[in-house]
């Protein structure tokens, strides 16, 4: 397939989506779900449609995409893991078992593994603060997590 043929495909596919929210109040977050819901992340070439069906700037968009940190702007692997980050989760050891996850999985936050099984993500605060240190694998959640719960968790995203 070639480039512009990804960029058809990617137009096409996100102008469905634009189309069938644009009339929504305040579509533009809705938008930027639907389409990563699609494709697993928001394409750059879908910025300039949403921009145009919304009458905004193609700043704007990018920068409402850039400001919520679920949206990516590349491919995720094939599982995402959510560590939480805020207060609660620090002060029960979630800063110990980050490192740990990051030393498991051989990344840092924001990175997917070599062979693109997990993405690990900073997230703050997944309202399990009474269950501290909590995660999230792929929309579940996980709280009261431990070594061996933070070693099944990677072993559970490896596969």
């Amino acid at each position: 397939m070639s480039l512009n043929q990804a960029a058809g495909d990617i137009a096409i596919r996100a102008g469905t989506i634009i189309d069938s929210m644009k009339s929504m109040e305040g579509p533009l977050l809705p938008i930027l779900h639907g389409i990563q819901e699609e494709f697993g992340y928001v394409p750059q070439d879908a910025l300039p449609l949403i921009a145009k069906a919304l009458n905004l700037s193609r700043a704007e968009v990018h920068g409402v995409m850039t400001f919520y940190h679920d949206y990516r702007d590349h491919p995720a692997g094939r599982h995402v893991l959510k560590l939480c980050r805020a207060e609660a989760c620090q002060s029960m050891g979630g800063d110990a078992l980050a490192e740990r996850v990051k030393r498991l999985l051989g990344i840092d936050f924001h990175q997917t593994t070599l062979d693109g099984s997990v993405t690990l993500e900073p997230v703050y605060c997944l309202g399990l603060c009474a269950c501290a240190p909590a995660a999230m694998l792929d929309g579940e959640l996980y709280g009261r997590l431990d070594n061996e719960g933070a070693d099944d968790l990677v072993k559970e995203a490896r596969q």
